[in-house]
């Protein structure tokens, strides 16, 4: 049985309906599978084309420029398809590009979405925010980003190795609480008018980045707990993350 055709639609994720009902009016061959490439997106956005199969093929990968095909080698690719032959095709591709399929259905889709974007694009905005922290005390950018970049790629390779538990390191891994506090009364410090805009502010207020120290600072110690902090050493962290915030709360400002 020949193999049936496939039409790719690359396009924004703002567009795979509209460019559906483009192809649709072009009255492709029904045999045509026809496959977007978004992340979040479910089959439904292809319904232009109900009689022809529809799919979704998702490298789990960046692409913030052309890469070439070795960047398909050992990734995931999330797969649907609404049919068995061309689900069959979908994995096939994706094996043969080196990569792992998965399928991932409409349901699951956004949260799959949600977490690759935790694991790319919110990677960035952390080393982000700290390229800025050391721009603060004088380092310039290609400096700081050059400085940080081993100990991203070493977080990375721990977390490969021994997952994200085991991975864990640092002062709140330690529950070392004064350190957490320094952290704080010195990211604290920053907040005077002149400082440089942060990442992590919100519009119209400045201090943001001490909140995302305290978020991400909590999410921190939950992991620290799993993987074995002495209890007594984690609520001294967690009041240390905290104490600041519940006083603020208590004088209603």
């Amino acid at each position: 049985m020949p193999r049936q055709g496939l039409i790719f639609l690359a396009v924004p994720d703002g567009a795979v309906s509209e460019m559906a009902a483009r192809v649709a009016r072009m009255k492709p061959p029904a045999e045509l599978g026809v496959v977007h490439v978004s992340g979040a997106l479910g089959l439904n956005v292809l319904s232009a084309l109900a009689d022809n199969p529809r799919g979704s093929f998702h490298p789990l990968q960046s692409f913030p420029m052309p890469r070439d095909p070795s960047a398909f080698r050992g990734i995931t690719i999330a797969v649907d398809a609404t049919t068995p032959t061309l689900m069959r095709q979908l994995r096939a591709l994706a094996r043969s590009l080196g990569a792992k399929p998965k399928h991932v259905g409409d349901e699951e889709r956004v949260l799959y979405h949600a977490a690759a974007v935790y694991a790319s694009n919110f990677v960035d905005v952390v080393v982000a925010e700290a390229v800025r922290l050391l721009a603060e005390v004088g380092w310039t950018e290609r400096e700081a980003t050059k400085a940080l970049m081993p100990l991203v790629e070493g977080a990375v390779s721990n977390i490969s190795r021994r997952g994200v538990v085991g991975a864990l390191t640092g002062p709140i891994r330690r529950g070392d609480a004064d350190t957490v506090k320094r952290h704080l009364e010195a990211i604290q410090s920053l907040n005077a008018p002149t400082r440089r805009p942060s990442v992590a502010d919100l519009p119209g207020k400045r201090g943001g980045e001490e909140d995302l120290y305290r978020m991400l600072g909590l999410v921190a110690l939950e992991i620290a707990r799993k993987a074995g902090l002495d209890p007594a050493a984690a609520e001294q962290t967690r009041r240390a993350l905290t104490r600041d915030v519940a006083a603020t709360r208590r004088r209603g400002t």
